[in-house]
């Protein structure tokens, strides 16, 4: 099925009702995480999602970081190629702004990939289901490569509907990956990239990994402090 952006921007009603006193009110939302290490189809899970409720005649919206330019700028791609027009944001606080009051209004589902990016998840998340009644489904990264919380997609868990993490193959021996190891020396947090930089690797393979990585650095470390110390000269 394909998509275009003026799409998103042809909605249906957002239903609402009446409480006991006779006021309006916006029918609840519903938030659904989905996350895991890198390579385990956190996407593929998104736009099966976002696809889904399409062609139950719902609203949809996409959004990701634009931190992530990898594949395309303005669409949220799988690694084998699958696509989807979006938003590209540096925050989700700005969406109802560029998106438009009254087209947000009638909004049924927002999706929300490589969520790990958005400082603001959390509010934007709460006040999107409690207050305005939206579906939001969120991808992104539980773990950075030092195994270690990414960003705020773990604080959403206790607003969340479901949860689903999700595993890839170890790149190594083939089982259950539930960990993403960082290829390359770069020590700091965000460093986007593909399968150059990191790979999928179960416990056994991150631990292990992980020490080949560390005695690569100290090797590499060892020969370039050897550089900066001058050679004695010969005595004759």
């Amino acid at each position: 099925m394909s998509y275009s952006t003026s799409s998103f921007k042809n909605p249906v009603s957002v239903p609402t009702g009446t409480d006991q006193r006779g006021h309006n009110h916006v029918n609840s939302g519903e938030i659904h995480v989905i996350f895991g290490p890198m390579f385990a189809g956190k996407t593929t899970a998104l736009l099966r999602r976002v696809n889904s409720e399409a062609k139950m005649g719902r609203n949809v919206v996409m959004i990701k970081s634009n931190k992530d330019t990898r594949y395309a700028v303005d669409a949220v791609v799988t690694h084998d190629g699958t696509k989807l027009p979006c938003w590209s944001l540096p925050d989700l606080s700005s969406f109802k702004q560029r998106f438009g009051s009254d087209a947000y209004e009638k909004v049924d589902v927002i999706g929300i990939d490589e969520a790990q990016f958005f400082d603001d998840l959390y509010d934007f998340c709460y006040k999107a289901t409690d207050i305005d009644g939206k579906t939001v489904v969120v991808a992104g990264l539980d773990g950075d490569y030092l195994r270690r919380k990414f960003g705020s997609v773990l604080d959403i868990i206790p607003l969340a509907d479901t949860v689903t993490k999700l595993t890839a193959r170890c790149e190594i021996c083939g089982k259950r990956a539930i960990f993403t190891l960082r290829k390359t020396e770069e020590m700091q947090k965000e460093l986007i990239g593909g399968a150059a930089m990191y790979m999928p690797v179960c416990r056994q393979h991150y631990v292990n990994g992980k020490s080949v990585v560390e005695s690569a650095k100290k090797v590499i470390e060892s020969h370039q402090v050897q550089e900066l110390i001058p050679e004695k000269p010969l005595v004759t």
